[in-house]
């Protein structure tokens, strides 16, 4: 059958990484790091009708390095990403690791990564640091990206302070907490109103925000008289949203409530297993309330958000 699909929510691993990263802090959500390769990675696509998945570091992320140490690994990871995708320009995209809190080497690398290495987009992890992506002190970051209109893909991360419990490694539960904690920032900041061209896209169905946006919006809405609930709920329908982990008990939440056009295809392999991905790909195939072409929308429409799509094969 031939490749449809435009996965916007596939990992890769940079060997380097994965060893710097044991001495480096490790990865603190309990959840270690799984096997992968270019290879294998493409053979799953195969496997699973993909024609392009589009490349992020996940979380931890680069938390564990500090001060130019930070700075340097962000880059290389970089390199190797843009390196991939010279290598599978009609498989691979990818969005370029920044080594936030510091603004002046992200925005550094902004431009790097947009300008010079091609990358389609840039991924922020739900906080930094204890930092939440409301903070006013990343303002000129999101200046520049708004000021690009470019993508930026929204991956949590353990939230500061958690205790990860037994059996519950934090991307069971504390993963989505903390993508709904992130976005209901960006809304109550300011930040979405601000830069309206930046394309935000949240991973993982949007954690629980579809389903309880009302309530957030009424909630910050009385806090804010001049900021009414409408108001908020048309900015949080501005975020777009990618379905890994969400078929089938997510989607009648997310399908209500995102704007049309703004739901992706995401598997997040290797993170979640081959196994775990199939299954929730074929709970997408098979949910039996789209409306006519909703499902084809979500597999193929990626190109809406990524310039470089819209003419793929």
């Amino acid at each position: 059958m031939k490749a449809q699909r435009i996965d916007i929510h596939t990992h890769l691993i940079p060997p380097f990484w994965a060893e710097e990263l044991k001495s480096h802090g490790g990865d603190p959500s309990g959840w270690g790091s799984p096997e992968w390769s270019p290879d294998k990675l493409l053979q799953f696509m195969d496997d699973e009708e993909i024609a392009v998945s589009i490349l992020s570091l996940t979380a931890p992320g680069i938390e564990g390095w500090q001060g130019a140490e930070r700075i340097d690994i962000a880059r290389r990871i970089n390199d190797y990403g843009a390196e991939l995708v010279r290598a599978h320009p009609d498989r691979f995209g990818y969005l370029a690791t920044l080594a936030l809190p510091d603004v002046e080497a992200g925005l550094a690398e902004i431009a790097r990564a947009l300008d010079d290495l091609g990358a389609d987009g840039i991924v922020l992890h739900s906080n930094f640091d204890g930092v939440y992506l409301g903070d006013l002190a990343f303002e000129p970051v999101w200046a520049e990206l708004d000021r690009r209109a470019a993508v930026v893909f929204v991956h949590p991360t353990t939230s500061p302070g958690i205790k990860v419990l037994k059996g519950q490694p934090s991307p069971l539960e504390d993963y989505p907490a903390d993508t709904t904690k992130c976005a209901v920032d960006l809304i109550a900041s300011g930040t979405v109103a601000l830069f309206p061209s930046t394309k935000i896209a949240l991973s993982h169905g949007g954690g629980f925000l579809p389903y309880a946006a009302t309530r957030f919006a009424e909630l910050l809405g009385s806090l804010s008289p001049d900021r009414p609930a409408e108001t908020l709920l048309a900015e949080m329908k501005s975020f777009y949203f990618d379905t890994a982990l969400t078929a089938p008990s997510g989607l009648p939440s997310l399908l209500a409530f995102a704007a049309p056009g703004h739901v992706y295809f995401g598997t997040d392999y290797p993170y979640a297993s081959e196994k775990v991905c199939k299954t929730f790909t074929r709970n997408l195939d098979a949910y039996e309330h789209f409306q006519a072409n909703d499902l084809s929308a979500i597999n193929r429409d990626a190109g809406a958000l990524f310039p470089r799509l819209r003419d793929h094969p």
